[in-house]
């Protein structure tokens, strides 16, 4: 039995890691096999329909794509088959819709794009959430802190996708000052120079800012609920008796004691950051994974919607991990030897 506790503590982790894992592959495999509806046979149905045109001899050609993407094998076989490529060869199976490409070279080319949105979104909006909820919660029962929680509690409400709509119908069509989809402009070619990363950061401020105002009004209210709970605590009155200045009380003892839950809640905002927020990523048309998800939940590309889902998944179960592991550095009560 090892009796390091720190290797104890880590070793039951990386296997509850590994498991859980594994059962989340599984499950995903099977879900998308066991859903009705014949990829191969739509991908025939496109060509029709894209090109006006019968497909001839549709049957023969369903059967040799079926023996190109392994759809002939019984279903256990497809998945020894699958995880056995995935793990060994990091293979995820090529795209329907855009064959012979494979489906994480589709996902690498989409995912860089959602990264930089989405990190740089949730990091302001973290960051922004914190300061001000802090802030009022600090000024409980002002008007400021009654105007900023009542915004904020209306911003909580409504859908990201909504404040998306909303942005580009002020911004794009109304006042007219900021492009309501794309990446970067058309007339460019995508490269390292100053005129297309200007481009990229100037295409990015609606969808950024629609995020932003989703994810802050959340932020604001847990970290202010979370101040307002310790402000009347013994060591805060004992930092006030010492004659302390009140902002340098906020910061070095209020703000760092309720900042705890919010580094374990940014954790778990990271690890689902590749999970939601698709639609405002096909609102704007931006070339990231929201966009090719939706693409490929329209034409049963299930290599691809399946290629996604495990990436997801992995993001949040290694998110979850990485918590576990570093609690114990960042709160003292936490130590690796318990159970």
């Amino acid at each position: 039995m090892v009796k390091n506790p720190v290797v104890r503590y880590v070793g039951k982790r990386l296997l509850a890691y590994i498991v859980t894992l594994w059962g989340a592959f599984t499950i995903a495999f099977f879900a998308f096999h066991l859903v009705p509806g014949n990829p191969i046979g739509a991908y025939i149905s496109s060509l029709a329909a894209r090109y006006s045109w019968s497909v001839q001899g549709a049957g023969t050609i369903i059967e040799e794509y079926k023996k190109k993407f392994g759809l002939d094998a019984d279903l256990f076989t497809q998945y020894v088959n699958y995880l056995k490529e995935l793990i060994l060869n990091g293979n995820m199976g090529p795209s329907f819709l855009a064959f012979p490409t494979p489906t994480q070279v589709l996902i690498l080319r989409a995912l860089p794009w959602t990264i930089i949105l989405l990190s740089e979104s949730i990091l302001i909006s973290w960051v922004l959430g914190n300061i001000i909820g802090a802030l009022i919660g600090w000024r409980r029962g002002s008007k400021v802190d009654s105007a900023i929680s009542s915004v904020a509690l209306a911003l909580q409400q409504v859908p990201f996708y909504i404040l998306a709509i909303v942005l580009i119908l002020a911004f794009a069509y109304i006042f007219g000052t900021l492009p309501p989809m794309g990446a970067f402009s058309q007339a460019l070619s995508p490269g390292l120079t100053l005129e297309f990363i200007l481009s990229v950061m100037y295409h990015a401020i609606l969808p950024s800012l629609s995020l932003v105002l989703a994810g802050v009004a959340g932020w604001i209210i847990s970290m202010r609920s979370l101040v307002v709970s310790i402000v009347g605590e013994d060591y805060l009155r004992l930092a006030e008796a010492k004659g302390l200045k009140r902002a340098r009380i906020l910061m070095r003892y209020a703000f760092r004691n309720a900042l705890l839950p919010q580094i374990t809640g940014l954790a778990m905002a990271i690890g689902f950051m590749l999970n939601g927020f698709f639609l405002v990523e096909y609102l704007f048309r931006y070339p990231g994974l929201g966009r090719l998800f939706v693409e490929a939940i329209n034409n049963l590309d299930y290599n691809v919607l399946q290629g996604i889902v495990l990436l997801m998944m992995f993001s949040v179960i290694t998110a979850n991990l990485l918590i576990d592991l570093l609690y114990p550095l960042i709160d003292p009560r936490i130590r690796y030897g318990g159970k």
